[in-house]
């Protein structure tokens, strides 16, 4: 963390000073006042500046980043990354020619890279952050495997008349089984079982 330590005339006039030496703004800081200095008789004799600590806090977009790319140079993938933030969203695009090591069996490594991910990134930050990691639009590709999925299965569930528990499934992917059938007329959908090997049951009405 890069930290400056800055005087003024006043405590506002100390922090400003900081913050044009680090080029940024109070937002992205954290202010710690030495002294509050002291005005001179008649404003010429006995006064003192005040002094300031300014410390730059790191930017939890730029730590995931640094953490992707940390990872993927240990598995000696090239990777780039894009990424963009919708309010507490921030999705990370990567993209590699090995994007497949970066997937995983049904999605699973990439998974396991998103929880890290948001991890860093809220160990950073002082206010919720939502990661989500792509990688080749795998994302849109595997919510409509899940709807399809989910579809078949529902049908299985009511020519058999028994439920069916599907494989565990992190929650933002159990979340798209439960939306896909929350309004069908003969089966209902439940979460079982503890994270990481929580799952879904689809099961007649």
């Amino acid at each position: 963390m890069k930290e400056v330590t800055a005087k003024g005339q006043t405590v506002e006039e100390a922090i400003q000073s900081a913050l044009d030496q680090l080029q940024t703004s109070k937002d992205h800081t954290e202010v710690v006042v030495i002294d509050k200095g002291k005005k001179g008789l008649l404003g010429l004799f006995g006064g003192r500046p005040a002094v300031v600590k300014v410390t730059l806090m790191p930017d939890p977009i730029d730590e995931v980043k640094r953490y992707l790319q940390h990872i993927c140079e240990q598995w000696g993938l090239e990777v780039g990354i894009e990424s963009s933030q919708n309010g507490k969203d921030v999705l990370f695009d990567l993209q590699s020619e090995k994007a497949a090591l970066l997937i995983g069996k049904r999605g699973k490594t990439l998974n396991s890279l998103q929880l890290l991910s948001q991890m860093v990134a809220n160990h950073y930050s002082d206010q919720y952050i939502n990661i989500i990691l792509d990688v080749e639009n795998y994302r849109t590709r595997r919510r409509e495997t899940l709807i399809h999925l989910s579809e078949r299965i529902a049908n299985q569930v009511v020519k058999a008349k028994k439920e069916i528990r599907l494989e565990p499934m992190p929650s933002f992917e159990r979340k798209i089984v439960h939306s896909t059938l929350a309004h069908h007329d003969q089966v209902k959908t439940y979460s079982d079982g503890f994270e990481p090997y929580r799952s879904i049951v689809i099961s007649p009405k």
